[in-house]
Protein backbone atom coordinates (compact mmCIF):
# COMPACT_ATOMS: atom_id res chain seq x y z
CA UNK A 1 0.00 0.00 0.00
CA UNK A 2 1.06 3.54 -0.70
CA UNK A 3 2.47 5.21 2.30
CA UNK A 4 0.22 8.22 1.88
CA UNK A 5 -2.70 6.16 3.05
CA UNK A 6 -1.06 4.49 5.67
CA UNK A 7 -1.60 5.65 9.29
CA UNK A 8 0.77 4.32 12.01
CA UNK A 9 -1.01 3.38 14.35
CA UNK A 10 1.44 2.02 16.93
CA UNK A 11 3.64 5.13 17.31
CA UNK A 12 3.85 8.41 18.00
CA UNK A 13 1.14 10.67 19.42
CA UNK A 14 -2.79 9.58 19.47
CA UNK A 15 -5.38 11.98 19.45
CA UNK A 16 -4.13 13.63 15.92
CA UNK A 17 -4.40 10.19 14.32
CA UNK A 18 -7.05 9.44 15.51
CA UNK A 19 -8.86 11.98 14.33
CA UNK A 20 -6.62 12.23 11.12
CA UNK A 21 -8.58 8.46 10.59
CA UNK A 22 -12.18 8.86 12.11
CA UNK A 23 -12.97 12.61 10.44
CA UNK A 24 -12.71 10.78 6.80
CA UNK A 25 -14.66 8.28 8.02
CA UNK A 26 -17.26 10.52 9.72
CA UNK A 27 -17.55 11.81 5.92
CA UNK A 28 -17.53 8.65 4.45
CA UNK A 29 -20.48 7.39 6.78
CA UNK A 30 -22.08 11.07 6.07
CA UNK A 31 -21.70 10.30 2.48
CA UNK A 32 -23.34 6.70 2.27
CA UNK A 33 -26.51 8.38 4.07
CA UNK A 34 -26.71 10.42 1.31
CA UNK A 35 -27.65 7.96 -0.91
CA UNK A 36 -31.13 6.67 1.86
CA UNK A 37 -31.59 10.73 2.53
CA UNK A 38 -31.80 11.51 -1.09
CA UNK A 39 -34.05 8.84 -1.53
CA UNK A 40 -36.50 10.21 1.35
CA UNK A 41 -36.34 13.61 0.24
CA UNK A 42 -37.10 12.89 -3.81
CA UNK A 43 -40.34 10.54 -2.64
CA UNK A 44 -41.32 12.75 0.35
CA UNK A 45 -40.71 16.14 -2.05
CA UNK A 46 -42.67 14.51 -5.60
CA UNK A 47 -43.95 11.31 -4.32
CA UNK A 48 -45.95 12.59 -1.33
CA UNK A 49 -46.33 10.94 2.17
CA UNK A 50 -47.28 7.56 1.35
CA UNK A 51 -44.06 6.31 -0.88
CA UNK A 52 -42.04 8.23 2.07
CA UNK A 53 -43.62 6.60 4.86
CA UNK A 54 -43.21 3.11 2.14
CA UNK A 55 -39.51 4.13 2.12
CA UNK A 56 -38.88 4.99 5.43
CA UNK A 57 -40.81 1.56 6.70
CA UNK A 58 -38.42 -0.91 5.38
CA UNK A 59 -35.66 0.61 7.08
CA UNK A 60 -35.33 -1.58 10.22
CA UNK A 61 -36.45 -5.14 8.51
CA UNK A 62 -33.15 -4.53 5.92
CA UNK A 63 -31.05 -3.75 8.64
CA UNK A 64 -32.08 -6.67 10.59
CA UNK A 65 -31.46 -9.04 7.22
CA UNK A 66 -28.30 -7.53 6.67
CA UNK A 67 -26.90 -6.45 9.47
CA UNK A 68 -25.11 -10.64 10.29
CA UNK A 69 -23.29 -10.10 7.79
CA UNK A 70 -22.23 -6.32 7.66
CA UNK A 71 -20.97 -7.54 11.28
CA UNK A 72 -18.67 -10.34 9.53
CA UNK A 73 -16.77 -6.86 8.46
CA UNK A 74 -15.62 -6.46 12.17
CA UNK A 75 -14.09 -9.31 12.31
CA UNK A 76 -12.07 -8.66 8.71
CA UNK A 77 -10.91 -5.44 9.99
CA UNK A 78 -10.33 -7.07 13.33
CA UNK A 79 -8.01 -9.89 12.04
CA UNK A 80 -6.58 -7.82 9.42
CA UNK A 81 -5.10 -4.98 11.73
CA UNK A 82 -3.67 -7.44 13.97
CA UNK A 83 -1.66 -9.46 11.62
CA UNK A 84 -0.93 -5.70 9.68
CA UNK A 85 0.38 -4.84 13.11
CA UNK A 86 2.47 -8.26 13.69
CA UNK A 87 3.86 -7.71 9.79
CA UNK A 88 2.28 -11.08 9.13
CA UNK A 89 2.24 -11.26 5.60
CA UNK A 90 0.90 -14.42 4.95
CA UNK A 91 -1.87 -13.99 7.29
CA UNK A 92 -2.64 -10.70 6.38
CA UNK A 93 -3.24 -12.19 2.68
CA UNK A 94 -5.05 -15.28 3.41
CA UNK A 95 -7.30 -12.49 5.52
CA UNK A 96 -8.12 -10.76 2.64
CA UNK A 97 -8.53 -13.34 -0.41
CA UNK A 98 -11.01 -14.91 2.94
CA UNK A 99 -13.29 -11.71 3.58
CA UNK A 100 -13.93 -10.88 -0.42
CA UNK A 101 -14.88 -14.12 -1.37
CA UNK A 102 -16.92 -14.26 1.87
CA UNK A 103 -18.55 -11.02 0.95
CA UNK A 104 -19.47 -11.84 -2.66
CA UNK A 105 -21.26 -15.38 -1.51
CA UNK A 106 -23.28 -13.55 1.33
CA UNK A 107 -24.38 -10.76 -0.91
CA UNK A 108 -26.08 -13.51 -3.10
CA UNK A 109 -27.23 -15.61 -0.13
CA UNK A 110 -29.50 -11.91 0.93
CA UNK A 111 -30.24 -11.37 -2.47
CA UNK A 112 -32.96 -14.27 -2.43
CA UNK A 113 -33.30 -13.88 1.82
CA UNK A 114 -34.84 -10.43 0.57
CA UNK A 115 -36.86 -11.27 -2.87
CA UNK A 116 -38.47 -13.92 -0.66
CA UNK A 117 -39.22 -12.42 2.79
CA UNK A 118 -39.81 -8.81 1.72
CA UNK A 119 -43.94 -9.39 1.37
CA UNK A 120 -44.38 -11.81 4.95
CA UNK A 121 -42.03 -9.94 6.91
CA UNK A 122 -43.61 -6.48 6.25
CA UNK A 123 -47.15 -7.82 6.96
CA UNK A 124 -46.03 -8.93 10.11
CA UNK A 125 -44.55 -5.54 10.60
CA UNK A 126 -48.10 -4.28 10.38
CA UNK A 127 -47.45 -2.09 7.73
CA UNK A 128 -50.38 -0.10 6.51
CA UNK A 129 -52.19 -1.34 3.28
CA UNK A 130 -51.87 2.18 2.13
CA UNK A 131 -47.90 1.70 1.83
CA UNK A 132 -47.09 -2.00 1.79
CA UNK A 133 -47.22 -2.54 -2.08
CA UNK A 134 -44.41 0.48 -2.18
CA UNK A 135 -42.52 -0.95 0.45
CA UNK A 136 -42.74 -4.66 -0.65
CA UNK A 137 -41.09 -3.38 -4.60
CA UNK A 138 -38.33 -0.71 -3.23
CA UNK A 139 -36.98 -3.89 -0.74
CA UNK A 140 -37.45 -6.03 -3.76
CA UNK A 141 -34.84 -3.49 -5.92
CA UNK A 142 -32.52 -2.77 -2.90
CA UNK A 143 -31.98 -6.31 -2.23
CA UNK A 144 -30.49 -6.96 -5.98
CA UNK A 145 -27.44 -4.66 -5.20
CA UNK A 146 -26.60 -6.62 -2.10
CA UNK A 147 -23.86 -8.69 -3.48
CA UNK A 148 -21.62 -5.26 -4.27
CA UNK A 149 -23.26 -3.75 -1.11
CA UNK A 150 -21.69 -6.61 0.57
CA UNK A 151 -18.05 -5.94 -1.57
CA UNK A 152 -18.01 -2.54 -0.28
CA UNK A 153 -18.07 -3.20 3.46
CA UNK A 154 -16.00 -5.76 3.62
CA UNK A 155 -13.30 -3.67 1.26
CA UNK A 156 -13.27 -0.76 2.94
CA UNK A 157 -13.09 -2.93 6.22
CA UNK A 158 -9.95 -4.11 5.06
CA UNK A 159 -8.44 -0.43 3.88
CA UNK A 160 -9.50 1.10 7.28
CA UNK A 161 -7.52 -1.90 9.25
CA UNK A 162 -4.10 -0.03 7.79
CA UNK A 163 -5.50 3.38 7.96
CA UNK A 164 -6.86 4.11 4.94
CA UNK A 165 -10.27 6.16 5.39
CA UNK A 166 -9.25 9.00 3.06
CA UNK A 167 -10.36 6.28 -0.69
CA UNK A 168 -13.25 4.99 0.72
CA UNK A 169 -14.64 8.68 1.15
CA UNK A 170 -13.30 9.37 -2.42
CA UNK A 171 -15.48 5.99 -3.29
CA UNK A 172 -18.44 7.17 -1.50
CA UNK A 173 -18.62 10.48 -2.78
CA UNK A 174 -18.66 9.34 -6.78
CA UNK A 175 -21.28 6.89 -5.77
CA UNK A 176 -22.92 9.54 -4.06
CA UNK A 177 -23.44 12.24 -6.83
CA UNK A 178 -24.70 9.41 -9.17
CA UNK A 179 -27.09 8.60 -6.81
CA UNK A 180 -28.43 11.96 -6.70
CA UNK A 181 -28.53 12.38 -9.94
CA UNK A 182 -30.31 9.58 -11.01
CA UNK A 183 -32.70 10.24 -8.38
CA UNK A 184 -33.48 13.14 -9.63
CA UNK A 185 -33.88 11.72 -13.28
CA UNK A 186 -35.75 8.70 -12.54
CA UNK A 187 -38.61 10.36 -10.45
CA UNK A 188 -38.66 13.81 -12.04
CA UNK A 189 -38.01 13.40 -15.60
CA UNK A 190 -38.88 9.05 -15.98
CA UNK A 191 -42.14 9.83 -13.45
CA UNK A 192 -41.03 6.64 -11.17
CA UNK A 193 -41.68 6.36 -7.38
CA UNK A 194 -39.80 3.93 -4.70
CA UNK A 195 -38.67 2.20 -7.80
CA UNK A 196 -36.96 4.76 -9.04
CA UNK A 197 -34.73 5.70 -6.07
CA UNK A 198 -34.46 2.07 -5.40
CA UNK A 199 -32.49 1.90 -8.78
CA UNK A 200 -30.50 4.90 -8.29
CA UNK A 201 -29.02 3.32 -4.83
CA UNK A 202 -28.46 -0.21 -6.67
CA UNK A 203 -26.32 1.16 -9.32
CA UNK A 204 -24.86 3.88 -6.99
CA UNK A 205 -23.60 1.13 -4.84
CA UNK A 206 -21.98 -0.69 -7.61
CA UNK A 207 -20.05 2.35 -8.05
CA UNK A 208 -18.25 2.22 -4.99
CA UNK A 209 -17.94 -1.05 -4.56
CA UNK A 210 -16.12 -1.20 -8.21
CA UNK A 211 -13.38 1.52 -6.93
CA UNK A 212 -12.84 -0.52 -3.58
CA UNK A 213 -11.87 -3.55 -5.33
CA UNK A 214 -10.29 -2.11 -7.85
CA UNK A 215 -8.13 -0.22 -5.51
CA UNK A 216 -7.40 -3.55 -3.78
CA UNK A 217 -6.12 -5.01 -6.79
CA UNK A 218 -4.40 -1.97 -7.53
CA UNK A 219 -2.28 -2.25 -4.27
CA UNK A 220 1.23 -3.73 -3.45
CA UNK A 221 3.07 -5.74 -1.03
CA UNK A 222 0.52 -7.87 1.48
CA UNK A 223 -2.55 -5.59 1.32
CA UNK A 224 -3.00 -6.53 -2.80
CA UNK A 225 -6.04 -8.44 -3.96
CA UNK A 226 -5.33 -11.48 -6.75
CA UNK A 227 -8.29 -12.38 -8.41
CA UNK A 228 -6.24 -16.30 -8.64
CA UNK A 229 -5.97 -16.27 -5.03
CA UNK A 230 -9.59 -16.05 -3.89
CA UNK A 231 -10.34 -18.84 -1.92
CA UNK A 232 -11.96 -19.67 1.43
CA UNK A 233 -8.84 -20.62 4.05
CA UNK A 234 -11.38 -21.92 7.19
CA UNK A 235 -8.85 -21.11 9.50
CA UNK A 236 -9.29 -17.26 9.01
CA UNK A 237 -12.93 -17.64 7.57
CA UNK A 238 -13.37 -19.38 11.23
CA UNK A 239 -11.43 -16.52 13.13
CA UNK A 240 -13.78 -13.65 11.25
CA UNK A 241 -16.90 -15.34 12.24
CA UNK A 242 -15.82 -15.90 15.75
CA UNK A 243 -15.16 -11.78 16.01
CA UNK A 244 -17.76 -10.89 13.69
CA UNK A 245 -20.59 -12.96 13.87
CA UNK A 246 -21.28 -11.93 17.30
CA UNK A 247 -21.29 -8.06 16.05
CA UNK A 248 -23.65 -9.26 13.85
CA UNK A 249 -25.81 -11.20 15.74
CA UNK A 250 -26.03 -7.94 17.65
CA UNK A 251 -27.20 -5.46 15.13
CA UNK A 252 -29.44 -8.07 14.22
CA UNK A 253 -31.20 -8.82 17.31
CA UNK A 254 -31.06 -4.96 18.03
CA UNK A 255 -32.64 -4.49 14.70
CA UNK A 256 -35.56 -6.86 16.45
CA UNK A 257 -36.01 -4.15 18.83
CA UNK A 258 -36.10 -1.64 16.20
CA UNK A 259 -38.56 -3.40 14.43
CA UNK A 260 -41.04 -3.63 17.33
CA UNK A 261 -40.52 -0.16 17.80
CA UNK A 262 -41.00 0.32 14.20
CA UNK A 263 -44.48 -1.77 14.98
CA UNK A 264 -45.28 0.16 17.97
CA UNK A 265 -44.97 3.18 15.79
CA UNK A 266 -46.60 1.88 12.61
CA UNK A 267 -50.24 1.84 14.82
CA UNK A 268 -49.96 5.60 15.07
CA UNK A 269 -50.92 5.56 11.21
CA UNK A 270 -48.81 6.90 8.25
CA UNK A 271 -47.86 10.87 9.34
CA UNK A 272 -46.25 9.96 11.99
CA UNK A 273 -44.44 7.10 10.06
CA UNK A 274 -43.74 9.71 7.83
CA UNK A 275 -42.24 11.91 10.66
CA UNK A 276 -40.12 9.06 12.72
CA UNK A 277 -38.48 8.19 9.07
CA UNK A 278 -37.89 11.50 8.72
CA UNK A 279 -36.33 12.24 11.86
CA UNK A 280 -34.74 9.08 11.81
CA UNK A 281 -32.98 10.26 8.78
CA UNK A 282 -31.36 12.99 10.80
CA UNK A 283 -30.52 11.26 13.48
CA UNK A 284 -28.56 8.81 11.28
CA UNK A 285 -25.78 11.58 10.55
CA UNK A 286 -25.16 12.14 13.83
CA UNK A 287 -24.56 8.37 14.47
CA UNK A 288 -22.69 7.58 11.82
CA UNK A 289 -19.95 10.49 12.85
CA UNK A 290 -20.51 8.75 16.34
CA UNK A 291 -20.13 5.32 14.71
CA UNK A 292 -16.83 6.34 13.20
CA UNK A 293 -15.19 6.44 16.54
CA UNK A 294 -16.41 3.40 17.70
CA UNK A 295 -14.18 2.01 13.93
CA UNK A 296 -11.49 3.76 15.48
CA UNK A 297 -11.44 2.76 18.61
CA UNK A 298 -11.72 -1.00 16.93
CA UNK A 299 -8.74 -0.43 14.70
CA UNK A 300 -6.64 1.25 16.83
CA UNK A 301 -6.71 -1.58 19.81
CA UNK A 302 -6.44 -4.09 17.29
CA UNK A 303 -3.47 -2.74 15.76
CA UNK A 304 -1.54 -2.02 18.98
CA UNK A 305 -2.60 -5.32 20.43
CA UNK A 306 -1.06 -6.99 17.61
CA UNK A 307 2.06 -5.05 17.64
CA UNK A 308 2.54 -5.30 21.08
CA UNK A 309 1.95 -1.76 22.44
CA UNK A 310 -0.22 -2.49 25.72
CA UNK A 311 0.41 0.75 27.01
CA UNK A 312 -1.42 2.50 24.30
CA UNK A 313 -4.78 0.50 24.67
CA UNK A 314 -6.57 2.95 27.33
CA UNK A 315 -5.37 5.68 26.02
CA UNK A 316 -6.69 4.83 22.56
CA UNK A 317 -10.01 4.58 24.48
CA UNK A 318 -9.88 7.56 26.60
CA UNK A 319 -9.30 9.71 23.50
CA UNK A 320 -12.28 8.43 21.77
CA UNK A 321 -14.20 8.26 24.55
CA UNK A 322 -13.69 12.15 25.05
CA UNK A 323 -13.60 12.21 21.09
CA UNK A 324 -17.56 10.61 20.60
CA UNK A 325 -18.72 12.58 23.74
CA UNK A 326 -17.95 16.14 21.88
CA UNK A 327 -19.01 15.24 18.32
CA UNK A 328 -22.22 13.75 19.62
CA UNK A 329 -22.92 16.64 22.12
CA UNK A 330 -22.19 19.19 19.33
CA UNK A 331 -24.15 17.44 16.34
CA UNK A 332 -27.05 16.05 18.29
CA UNK A 333 -27.85 19.65 20.09
CA UNK A 334 -27.30 21.46 16.29
CA UNK A 335 -29.50 18.76 15.32
CA UNK A 336 -32.54 19.67 17.39
CA UNK A 337 -31.51 23.52 17.33
CA UNK A 338 -32.03 23.39 13.77
CA UNK A 339 -35.01 20.62 13.82
CA UNK A 340 -37.70 22.12 12.24
CA UNK A 341 -35.65 23.61 9.19
CA UNK A 342 -34.16 19.85 8.31
CA UNK A 343 -37.15 18.09 8.78
CA UNK A 344 -38.94 20.52 6.36
CA UNK A 345 -36.55 19.05 3.98
CA UNK A 346 -38.29 16.24 4.00
CA UNK A 347 -41.91 17.30 4.38
CA UNK A 348 -44.35 19.92 3.74
CA UNK A 349 -46.73 18.67 6.11
CA UNK A 350 -47.41 20.45 9.66
CA UNK A 351 -48.32 17.37 11.21
CA UNK A 352 -45.06 15.47 9.74
CA UNK A 353 -43.13 18.06 11.32
CA UNK A 354 -44.79 17.92 14.67
CA UNK A 355 -43.73 14.31 14.74
CA UNK A 356 -40.42 14.44 13.79
CA UNK A 357 -39.50 17.04 16.30
CA UNK A 358 -41.03 14.69 18.92
CA UNK A 359 -38.60 12.28 18.14
CA UNK A 360 -35.37 14.29 17.45
CA UNK A 361 -35.53 15.88 20.57
CA UNK A 362 -35.28 12.71 22.72
CA UNK A 363 -32.79 11.02 20.23
CA UNK A 364 -30.43 13.88 19.52
CA UNK A 365 -30.58 15.05 22.74
CA UNK A 366 -29.25 12.66 24.28
CA UNK A 367 -27.16 10.81 21.56
CA UNK A 368 -23.62 11.19 22.61
CA UNK A 369 -24.95 8.22 25.83
CA UNK A 370 -25.48 5.97 22.48
CA UNK A 371 -21.67 6.98 21.10
CA UNK A 372 -20.14 6.50 24.30
CA UNK A 373 -21.81 2.70 24.69
CA UNK A 374 -20.61 1.84 21.16
CA UNK A 375 -16.85 3.13 21.91
CA UNK A 376 -16.54 0.62 24.78
CA UNK A 377 -17.92 -1.85 22.32
CA UNK A 378 -15.28 -1.20 20.00
CA UNK A 379 -12.06 -1.31 22.62
CA UNK A 380 -13.60 -5.00 23.60
CA UNK A 381 -13.43 -6.08 20.35
CA UNK A 382 -10.15 -4.36 18.84
CA UNK A 383 -8.82 -6.95 22.24
CA UNK A 384 -10.13 -9.95 20.50
CA UNK A 385 -13.60 -9.98 22.86
CA UNK A 386 -17.27 -9.95 20.95
CA UNK A 387 -18.97 -12.89 22.40
CA UNK A 388 -18.97 -10.20 25.98
CA UNK A 389 -20.26 -7.16 24.65
CA UNK A 390 -22.82 -8.69 22.71
CA UNK A 391 -24.73 -10.54 25.59
CA UNK A 392 -23.68 -7.32 27.98
CA UNK A 393 -25.47 -5.18 24.55
CA UNK A 394 -28.52 -7.20 24.24
CA UNK A 395 -29.37 -7.71 27.79
CA UNK A 396 -28.81 -3.95 28.25
CA UNK A 397 -30.16 -2.87 25.43
CA UNK A 398 -32.15 -4.51 23.37
CA UNK A 399 -33.76 -6.67 26.29
CA UNK A 400 -34.43 -3.81 27.80
CA UNK A 401 -36.21 -1.92 24.61
CA UNK A 402 -38.61 -5.17 24.36
CA UNK A 403 -39.49 -5.09 28.07
CA UNK A 404 -39.83 -1.42 27.92
CA UNK A 405 -42.64 -1.94 24.99
CA UNK A 406 -44.49 -4.44 26.78
CA UNK A 407 -44.52 -3.10 30.19
CA UNK A 408 -43.98 0.46 30.15
CA UNK A 409 -45.18 1.88 26.85
CA UNK A 410 -48.28 -0.29 27.50
CA UNK A 411 -49.50 1.45 30.22
CA UNK A 412 -48.43 5.01 28.90
CA UNK A 413 -48.94 4.50 25.41
CA UNK A 414 -47.59 7.31 23.57
CA UNK A 415 -44.61 8.19 21.05
CA UNK A 416 -42.80 10.16 23.67
CA UNK A 417 -42.53 7.10 26.69
CA UNK A 418 -41.56 4.74 23.37
CA UNK A 419 -38.62 6.78 22.14
CA UNK A 420 -37.46 7.30 25.79
CA UNK A 421 -36.51 3.87 25.52
CA UNK A 422 -33.48 4.57 23.48
CA UNK A 423 -31.66 7.13 25.95
CA UNK A 424 -32.50 4.55 29.30
CA UNK A 425 -31.39 1.65 27.49
CA UNK A 426 -27.91 3.45 26.36
CA UNK A 427 -26.95 4.28 29.55
CA UNK A 428 -27.45 1.29 31.01
CA UNK A 429 -25.63 -0.44 28.59
CA UNK A 430 -22.86 1.95 28.22
CA UNK A 431 -22.16 1.66 32.42
CA UNK A 432 -21.89 -2.27 31.86
CA UNK A 433 -19.39 -1.94 29.18
CA UNK A 434 -17.38 0.11 31.19
CA UNK A 435 -17.28 -2.41 33.83
CA UNK A 436 -16.74 -5.34 31.39
CA UNK A 437 -13.89 -3.39 30.27
CA UNK A 438 -11.98 -2.68 33.46
CA UNK A 439 -12.47 -6.72 34.48
CA UNK A 440 -11.25 -7.90 30.96
CA UNK A 441 -8.41 -5.11 30.90
CA UNK A 442 -6.89 -6.83 33.69
CA UNK A 443 -6.18 -9.95 31.57
CA UNK A 444 -3.54 -7.96 29.66
CA UNK A 445 -0.45 -6.23 30.53
CA UNK A 446 0.21 -2.67 30.94
CA UNK A 447 3.48 -2.49 29.91
CA UNK A 448 4.48 -2.92 25.98
CA UNK A 449 8.25 -4.24 27.03
CA UNK A 450 7.38 -6.53 29.57
CA UNK A 451 4.74 -8.99 27.64
CA UNK A 452 5.43 -10.00 24.26
CA UNK A 453 3.25 -13.25 24.19
CA UNK A 454 -0.12 -12.09 25.78
CA UNK A 455 -3.01 -14.43 26.96
CA UNK A 456 -5.43 -13.41 24.75
CA UNK A 457 -4.17 -15.77 21.74
CA UNK A 458 -6.40 -18.24 22.65
CA UNK A 459 -8.96 -16.09 21.96
CA UNK A 460 -8.10 -16.48 18.39
CA UNK A 461 -7.99 -20.16 18.54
Amino acid sequence: MKKSYEIDMCNGPLLGKILLFSIPLMLSGILQLLFNAADIIVVGRFSGSTALAAVGSTSSLINLLINIFVGLSVGVNVLVARYYGGQKERDVQETIHTAVLTAILSGLFLVAVGELAAGPMLRIMGTPEDVLDQSVLYMRIYFLGMPVLMLYNFGAAILRAVGDTRRPLYFLFAAGAVNVVLNLFFVIGLGMGVDGVAWATVISEHISAFLVFKSLMAEEGMMKLHLKKLTIHMDKLKRIVKIGLPAGMQGAIFSVSNVLIQSSVNSFGSVAMAGNTASANIEGFVYTAMNAVYQTSLSFTSQNLGGGKYSRINKVKNICLAVVTAVGLVLGLAAVGAGTHLLGIYSSDSEVLKYGMLRLEIICGTYFICGLMDCMVGSLRGLGYSVIPMIVSLTGACGFRILWIFTVFAVYRSLAVLYLSYPVSWLITAAAHMVTFKLIRRKFPTDSDKFQQPEFLSVWS
